[in-house]
């Protein structure tokens, strides 16, 4: 199993929620309103009057063939609109209760 967590900007939310569906995700956990900043050039977003933009998170533990469908889907999202963007993350889940 793995834990896939997805950090877009909320511009991004419907389409993110599509992708969960069509790929037949039923479990997540969401976070509204994250901060952040890219790691290589993205812009702050922080909510403010001067990164006024907020992200928005979604995590999700799936069967290792779920991963590269997210993650093939992920980066057609992010090439879409690179302005906007979208990162997805992964690791082993060891356990789970």
């Amino acid at each position: 199993m793995k834990s896939i967590m997805i950090v877009f900007n909320q511009a991004n939310t419907a389409r993110v929620e599509y992708m969960l569906d069509k790929l037949e995700i039923r479990g997540f956990t969401f976070w509204e309103n994250v901060q952040g900043r890219g790691s290589v050039d993205g812009d702050p977003h922080r909510g403010t009057h001067t990164w006024p933009e907020m992200n928005s998170a979604v995590m999700c533990v799936v069967d290792d063939e779920k991963v590269e469908p997210i993650l093939t889907t992920v980066r057609k999202l992010d090439l879409r609109n690179k302005e906007v963007g979208v990162k997805a993350f992964v690791w082993n889940i060891e356990q789970m209760v």
